[in-house]
């Protein structure tokens, strides 16, 4: 029952995430935390953080991860093939329809519909992560965190893989 669990828990995040990653964060967040228990939302944030500075598509190393912590290598497989299958679908059977319609304006207002939703699901996730932070860091760390993040990609431009690094970093110095 668990590989079930597992299967459903990345699946139904993935296929109704429509944006990619960061848009399938959140639902996925919901499932592991709050649907099956799996995880603390701390542990879950944690968990992000570190799949967030490795190389690679985030769902696929949430998924493997806690995977493998459910239900051993076939749960880490289940969990990445409930990842990768619904754009295996979609490009199998939708390719050649969505290619015909992709000039319609009702695809378009379509899209444009689904931008904020995927918004206000990342602004939900940041607000969930910033208390978590304030409770476990505390506010000084957390406003170092936050402000030394938002100047560092947004003034100096540096990229935000070096920031996450720098982020670990610090919290190994300071936080552990």
């Amino acid at each position: 029952m668990i590989y079930l669990h597992i299967f459903l828990a990345f699946f139904i995040p993935n296929i109704v995430g429509y944006g990619g990653g960061p848009a399938s964060v959140p639902l996925i967040q919901e499932e592991v935390v709050n649907r099956y228990g799996w995880m603390t939302v701390e542990e879950f944030a944690e968990l992000l953080a570190i799949g967030n500075a490795l190389p690679g598509p985030i769902n696929t190393k949430l998924a493997g991860y806690i995977g493998y912590e459910m239900g051993g290598a076939f749960g880490s497989f289940v969990g990445l093939f409930a990842t990768i299958a619904p754009s295996l679908l979609a490009m199998v059977f939708l390719l050649a329809l969505l290619y015909k319609f992709r000039n319609s304006p009702r695809v378009k207002r379509m899209t444009g519909l689904i931008r904020p939703t995927i918004t206000v699901l990342l602004g939900v996730l940041t607000w969930q992560f910033f208390g978590s932070s304030l409770q476990g860091a505390g506010l000084g760390h957390t406003m170092v965190l936050a402000l030394g993040s938002w100047v560092l990609m947004e003034k100096v431009k540096i990229h935000p893989a070096y920031v996450i690094a720098g982020s670990l970093c610090y919290g190994a110095l300071f936080l552990a």
